[in-house]
């Protein structure tokens, strides 16, 4: 099947790409099974189908308290942004200061004197406001250690247990998910790839040596053309597919 929607779909058109079954892929199951991982981490890494933007919530813990960091799951590449915690400093709800002056300008702006640009103008002056005053949360993301610290607001109590804090995240997709991903045609070229260099590197152990019929095995070819190959896929993916460096800046 050309269009696979697996993980055995991928690794069956890759083996058939190769020239399964009319000559035989000498790769172990567990070769070919560590390429395919390879192939997807690297997709996942550098491909711009492979991450999407969301907000999660989290519902803070004692346990988070103490720590001073939050928790996440493995499938978060970057954290961009921290909602800040709670309302004006003013008042909450109707008796928040910047929903009175929105209220008292949307009502002025009704009838033909309505003015756009003074509305406008006042949602930046209050925006200037509140990041002077208010400022935004001060957070670390590690990947590796998959924690949110967020510096300050614990220990001010502005985040306590039992509350919401809200992230605005990207996160890669999940193959086992989202079968599409089988399908996507640089990964499908460039797991192929990965298992042919490790047929010529198994087989480069038996350079020189002559089968039955005068035939010489010639690992060594099979490794050089896919090594060019990959090295090509690669500077491909960062080219056409990857995202600007500051994509992931918040």
């Amino acid at each position: 099947m050309a269009n696979p929607t697996t993980r055995q779909g991928l690794i069956d058109y890759c083996l058939r790409r190769l020239g399964e079954p009319v000559i035989e892929i000498n790769v172990d199951p567990d070769q070919i099974e560590d390429r395919v991982d390879e192939a997807i981490q690297y997709w996942q890494e550098f491909h711009s189908d492979a991450t999407y933007r969301t907000y999660v919530s989290h519902l803070v813990t004692s346990t988070d308290v103490t720590n001073e960091y939050i928790q996440t799951t493995d499938d978060v590449l970057f954290v961009s942004r921290l909602f800040r915690v709670g309302g004006s400093s003013s008042g909450v709800g109707m008796f928040d200061v910047k929903y009175q002056i929105m209220l008292n300008d949307v009502a002025n702006m009704r009838g033909a004197g309505a003015d756009l640009a003074h509305f406008e103008q006042m949602n930046q002056y209050m925006a200037l406001l509140d990041m002077k005053l208010n400022g935004e949360p001060q957070t670390t993301y590690s990947r590796k250690m998959n924690r949110l610290y967020v510096h300050g607001d614990f220990a001010d109590k502005d985040i306590q247990a039992g509350t919401y804090i809200i992230y605005e995240a990207y996160k890669t997709v999940d193959p086992t998910a989202y079968g599409k991903v089988y399908n996507d045609m640089w990964l499908k070229e460039y797991t192929s790839e990965l298992i042919k260099q490790q047929w010529g590197s198994n087989l480069s152990k038996f350079e020189g040596m002559q089968m039955l019929g005068g035939v010489t095995l010639n690992g060594r070819q099979l490794y050089d053309d896919a090594t060019t190959q990959i090295e090509k896929l690669r500077e491909k993916i960062r080219l056409d597919f990857e995202m600007p460096a500051d994509f992931f800046v918040g």
